[in-house]
């Protein structure tokens, strides 16, 4: 909270006057609105064109198949666990240390790093022979991971918070599209040219590097969302949470700032954690998005398990994930525009949900036809993308941009560590060292007792909604008159 009597006379005047002139021109902006103003829309197509085209990798969807074939020709169980765990591990590794470098060097090192760890990882595939370098290529794939925060997180430092719904569903939606094209294109070249998956990862190394030259002519913006804020006396702006937390004194010491705003952030995500949903939906953001990326990471082994097939062109990974792509684009749509009352049947809806996934989980790993299990895998990550938008909605409603910010990145760090445990339990051979088939069982009890939990709250939550929609019993007004005994005359004494 900003401290009352904090700014001089001359200053509350000058805020004053800044605010009335918009109003005194006749809709005229300030000279210093004006340029960003007249930028932001080219600015906004060029990053949803640079998040289309950085999602054109066609041999991503091949990668598994393409190590166990005879370019790599590595054993089903040092892919299952020994090179893939290390994807989990790099992720929470650098995870942190990439949300905050992304604010504090304002988003576009960040993306170049991005893209430099996207070529490592094709030119890993493509020349590299050995366990080390696939378990280098990993690592690598975790870097590029954690980085897609910078992505996700530019839009806001260039349109107004107006504007933020609306660029963020464009920028999101030009992902999901690049995706969505990858796949086909990646389908297409190998069912019907027969191209090989080695060529294929050529082709992605050009993409990936097309990318990199789009990341360099990004614009470098001047603010971000913590490290980097302009002077809200020097603009007129409204004051952020950052600056409220600094009690109005945005202009102090940086190094001050800097080195408590974040911890002050945090108590106060504490203090909000009390709110039911938060809770609620922050619970399913950790543990539903820590089984979901799992069975996203072992799913093409499965798929080689059940159907290893001898020829490329009848594998069609490119196609499920197309697929999947487009159903979870579609679900995610339709996700925003359900009107119930999520306070009441938020449990429920996800308990639900979370029960299907599990079912889908089970039928994908007892069917022995390929088709069924691609067809279960495709609702499994629809039924997930039709919870996100709705989780991103109840988590953000009552903060900040800045709070909301940091409530998701402190969600995806426990979601990386929860995953990161299982993986180490589950998979990799210091562990259990399960093959994909185990694991897969170990999955759907893990959603099962998930969808359990999720429907006992909601049993809990009927039953107290139930209590209070009953009104209470009359009772007659004479009958405390006539009941009285001593006992109670001499305690109200």
């Amino acid at each position: 909270m900003t401290v009352p009597g904090r700014e001089l006379p001359s200053h509350r005047s000058a805020a004053r006057a800044a605010a009335a002139m918009p109003k005194q021109d006749d809709g005229k902006k300030l000279p210093s609105e004006t340029a960003p103003d007249q930028r932001w829309k080219l600015q906004v197509f060029y990053l949803c064109f640079y998040g289309f085209m950085t999602q054109i990798r066609p041999g991503e969807s091949f990668i598994t198949p393409y190590l166990l074939g005879p370019n790599k020709n590595f054993t089903q169980e040092e892919v299952t666990n020994v090179i893939t765990p290390v994807l989990s591990y790099s992720y929470m590794a650098v995870l942190v240390p990439i949300f905050l470098l992304t604010d504090y060097l304002r988003y576009k090192p960040v993306l170049v790093l991005q893209s430099l760890s996207h070529i490592s990882i094709w030119l890993l595939l493509v020349l590299g022979t050995s366990v080390l370098a696939m378990q280098l290529m990993e690592f690598f794939y975790g870097v590029t991971m954690a980085a897609r925060i910078a992505y996700s997180s530019y839009i806001f430092s260039l349109v107004a918070p107006s504007r933020y719904q609306r660029m963020a569903s464009y920028s999101r939606s030009a992902v999901l599209l690049g995706v969505f094209t990858s796949s086909v294109l990646g389908q297409l070249c190998v069912t019907l040219g027969g191209v090989p998956f080695l060529t294929l990862n050529y082709v992605s190394l050009g993409f990936v590097t097309f990318g990199l030259l789009l990341t360099l002519f990004l614009e470098r913006p001047k603010r971000s969302l913590f490290f980097n804020r302009p002077e809200a006396a020097c603009d007129g702006a409204a004051p952020t949470e950052l600056d409220k937390m600094a009690g109005g004194d945005a202009g102090g010491a940086a190094g001050g700032w800097r080195e408590m705003v974040l911890c002050r952030m945090l108590r106060e995500v504490c203090a909000l954690a009390k709110q039911s949903q938060l809770q609620l939906w922050s619970c399913w953001w950790v543990f539903n998005s820590a089984g979901y990326y799992l069975v996203l990471y072992y799913v093409q082994i499965l798929w080689n398990e059940i159907y290893p097939a001898r020829d490329n062109r009848r594998v069609y990974n490119g196609g499920v994930d197309a697929a999947s792509t487009l159903l979870g684009a579609i679900a995610s749509f339709v996700a925003g525009h359900i009107k119930i009352r999520w306070a009441l049947w938020s449990a429920l809806v996800i308990g639900l949900v979370t029960a299907v996934q599990a079912g889908l989980l089970m039928l994908m790993n007892t069917t022995s036809n390929i088709w069924l299990c691609y067809a279960a895998y495709v609702l499994f990550r629809g039924s997930y993308q039709f919870l996100v938008p709705i989780a991103i909605f109840q988590i953000a409603t009552s903060l900040s941009k800045e709070l909301c910010a940091l409530v998701f990145g402190v969600n995806t760090f426990f979601g990386t560590v929860l995953k990161t445990i299982i993986t180490i339990i589950v998979a990799d051979k210091r562990g259990l060292g399960l093959s994909v088939h185990p694991q897969f069982y170990v999955y759907f009890g893990y959603f099962t007792l998930l969808a359990a939990a999720y429907l006992i709250v909601a049993i809990g939550v009927g039953v107290q909604h139930s209590r209070r929609a009953q009104p209470p019993e009359p009772v007659p007004a004479t009958a405390p008159v006539q009941e009285k005994s001593p006992e109670a005359d001499a305690t109200e004494a």
